[in-house]
């Protein structure tokens, strides 16, 4: 690594320790030319993931939509903001474990409900409505029959 203030490509590491919540490394470091002590951090590379819409558009994945649509789905339901979290986590580790570089925003919608479901049944359902765009009331009992079944 090049130093700092003298530009010398080459120093040592003199200590390591995480950072972070352990997500980086600290090191402190030292130019073997210039003795001048610096610190740098070191990350995981995270491979950029993109959702593909149902219209074809591309976007960044971004976990806070995801916890913006549970939150709205849980409103006034008995539902902790950490079980939220969680589920959040969850979905977004599961769809990272899929080795892909994008993924479509339906598998990301049917993983939400796989874990909304056993939490709230009506956070579940409101999930669903919008996800699925429920254009009526028939699509709302035809969800809740199918739940109904799955419990026999």
């Amino acid at each position: 690594m090049l130093c700092p203030h003298c530009h010398h490509n080459g120093s040592r590491v003199i200590d390591s320790r995480p950072a972070e919540d352990g997500m980086s490394i600290r090191r402190r470091r030292e130019c073997v030319n210039c003795g001048f002590r610096f610190t740098t951090f070191e990350r995981y590379e995270e491979t950029p993931l993109l959702v593909v819409k149902k219209d074809g558009t591309r976007e960044k994945f971004n976990r806070q939509k995801i916890l913006n649509g549970l939150v709205r789905s849980a409103e006034k339901r008995p539902v902790s903001m950490d079980k939220l979290t969680k589920i959040a986590d969850h979905v977004e580790a599961r769809v990272r474990r899929l080795g892909e570089n994008e993924v479509s925003s339906q598998v990301i919608g049917e993983f939400v409900m796989n874990e909304l479901k056993p939490v709230d049944e009506i956070a579940y359902i409101r999930f669903a409505s919008v996800y699925r765009q429920f254009k009526d009331v028939d699509a709302f009992f035809k969800e809740i029959e199918s739940m109904k079944k799955e419990e026999r």
